[in-house]
Formats: structure tokens, C-alpha cells, sequence
């Protein structure tokens, strides 16, 4: 195990076929350049799960930086290490920053996955953001 920077990938372009990234990024205050470097060195068929705990009620991610204390972000965010909660606009987010974006709902997936049954006790309002 390696405890890294995120915005600062200590491996070269191309290095991972493949990369999980779970609820990590509403901790980095440069998420943009979190999400460059994790394209950087994933390789150019490989594939990443970026997930992030989500507000389906926002239809754009709440930052405010000025918000610095444990208290404040608490209050903001709903946890006292979250730096944003992210809204619908999380796929353009992921766009913009150059990947190609699969949205894989497992409640509507083949029932072997999970289906209703919800077998691998997934979050009922989370669906899995696949990335390329």
C-alpha cells in the first residue's frame, strides 16, 4: 500500500489497466486535478470506478472553499472532512476532465448483479460510475 497525493500520482502515464477510486474525491480540494492526474495514468483501454456520495437534489456540485473548519464543513457538507457535495452535473464533471463516462444502475442490471434483491447490499440511490 502507498499513501500518495492524488492531484500528485507518483507512477508514469499509462501505469494502471485498472483504478478504484471509493469516496475519495469530496475529500480533495483540487478534484479537477485529482481527476487528470487518475486519467494520467490509467491506460488508454483501462477502466476506473470513481465513486462519490451524491446529493440527486443539487443539479450542480456545492463547493465553497472559504468553509475551512471541522465545524463548518459538518454544517456544509453533512461531514466534517468533505470539501463539496456532488450534484447531477458529476458525469460532466468526469466529461469534461476527459473520460468517457458508463453509468451502470444495478437495479435495473441483469439479476445475477443484484437486481432487486439487492444482494451485495448496495446504496438504493448510488449507481456505479464506470470510466474510461
Amino acid at each position: 500500500m502507498i499513501q500518495m497525493d492524488i492531484t500528485d500520482i507518483p507512477f508514469f502515464v499509462d501505469a494502471f489497466d485498472a483504478i478504484v477510486c471509493n469516496h475519495v474525491l469530496e475529500h480533495v480540494i483540487d478534484d479537477r486535478n485529482a481527476l487528470a492526474e487518475l486519467l494520467r495514468v490509467l491506460k488508454p483501454a483501462g477502466w476506473t470506478i470513481l465513486q462519490v456520495p451524491m446529493s440527486l437534489s443539487l443539479d450542480k456540485t456545492h463547493e465553497d472553499f472559504p468553509v475551512t473548519t471541522t465545524q463548518g464543513r459538518e454544517e456544509t457538507f453533512g461531514q466534517n472532512d468533505h470539501v463539496r457535495i456532488y450534484g447531477k452535473d458529476y458525469v460532466s464533471r468526469l466529461e469534461q476532465a476527459g473520460f468517457k463516462v458508463d453509468i451502470f444502475d444495478w437495479r435495473v442490471e441483469a439479476e445475477s448483479f443484484g437486481g432487486s434483491g439487492n444482494l451485495y447490499g448496495l446504496n438504493e440511490d448510488e449507481c456505479v460510475y464506470s470510466v474510461q
